[in-house]
């Protein structure tokens, strides 16, 4: 017989759960496993909303499993450890991204890749070991291996750190793998969003000159003066993209609607690289002529490490680097589902769990 999500295991643990493709969230009481020899158990304070919960609450990816609790960006402090664990200790502050396990010996995970493993363990919509279903950040209590933990140095603020850690690491892996963080390179961003405004920031940190490119206008002085990015495009006006043709070593695109990417293509240099971060639900359309007329690259990348998200966790603190927010309730979470629907957000909602989440 199988058991009820509150009796799967002996933690009991509270939080908002998606039951359909309505994607209406609502309080769901379930369990977490009790802390295991090498895990960390902490309370979560504060959860992002990434765009990705948003795509998996209404099923528009496919393989949604319900009920399901989103939230893949949190942070919270530990309350107990296991007799194993060797990195944490009660009372530390943390954090837990997108995953939550992966196989620990094929050749990704041995070069600390574990977000390209593939029997990566997601933090929500996955199976863990034991068969049971992960549940995410949007809950009051989190256990998972230290191996999947990072610190949050104490100079960022928890609510804002939060958005690093799937955020964050989803524009600065792709910022240094394809070598994006030399000084003097020139670097676009399309989209000023929840992951846009955050590869500003890490893009002019590492010395790059910046370019927000934005179906917006009325993003620009956003992105100019509060970002401190360089300089400004405007996608739909011909005229700002013709004049910018072949000046970009980089591009992060950043959106996850459908969009034309040849006009992104003509931006670059020969040897350019467009690395595409969203995730649009349908396929996009791909011009090769373009890319063969000047050895130009078309790439992905997703998330990152867990090494690399606590080496990019300390180079934000070093940087002074946080999201933009707005702290919300979580019973304003329904409410906020819409607003990112729409792009009204500046730039990530950021839910107040420990002060806001109450058990029924």
């Amino acid at each position: 017989m199988t058991k009820s999500p509150e009796h799967e295991h002996p933690v009991k643990a509270f939080g908002w759960a998606a039951r359909d493709q309505s994607g209406h969230l609502s309080p769901f009481k379930f369990s977490r496993r009790a802390t295991g020899d090498k895990d960390v158990t902490f309370k979560v304070l504060y959860c992002g909303i990434c765009h990705s919960d948003l795509h998996s609450i209404k099923n528009e990816w496919g393989g949604t499993k319900y009920p399901l609790v989103p939230g893949h960006e949190f942070v919270g402090e530990v309350t107990e450890v296991g007799s194993k664990v060797q990195k944490f200790k009660v009372g530390d502050k943390v954090g837990v991204g997108c995953l939550v396990g992966s196989c620990h010996s094929c050749d990704n995970c041995a070069r600390d890749l574990e977000n390209y493993c593939l029997e990566a363990v997601g933090t929500y919509n996955s199976n863990y070991y034991d068969g049971t279903p992960t549940h995410g950040g949007y809950s009051n209590i989190m256990v998972v291996n230290e191996h999947f933990v990072v610190h949050i140095p104490d100079n960022l603020p928890l609510d804002a750190a939060a958005p690093l850690l799937c955020a964050g690491i989803t524009t600065y892996s792709p910022l240094k793998y394809f070598g994006f963080d030399k000084p003097g390179m020139h670097i676009g961003v399309v989209g000023l969003g929840g992951l846009g405004h955050v590869a500003v920031k890490f893009a002019k940190a590492f010395g790059a000159k910046v370019t927000v490119i934005s179906t917006s206008p009325n993003k620009k002085s956003e992105a100019l003066e509060h970002l401190g990015a360089d300089s400004f495009l405007v996608s739909r006006d011909q005229d700002q993209m013709q004049a910018a043709m072949g000046t970009m070593d980089g591009i992060i695109d950043t959106v996850s609607a459908v969009h034309p990417l040849l006009p992104l293509i003509g931006l670059l240099k020969s040897h350019g690289k467009l690395v595409m971060v969203g995730a649009p639900d349908r396929p996009l359309e791909l011009p090769v002529m373009p890319l063969l007329m000047g050895r130009k690259l078309v790439a992905g990348s997703c998330i990152g490490g867990i090494k690399e998200t606590q080496e990019m966790v300390d180079f934000a603190a070093k940087h002074k680097i946080a999201a933009d927010i707005e702290v919300i309730s979580m019973d304003y979470v329904n409410t906020a589902m819409e607003r990112l629907a729409k792009a009204d957000v500046r730039y990530r909602f950021v839910i107040d769990v420990g002060n806001t989440l109450k058990a029924e």
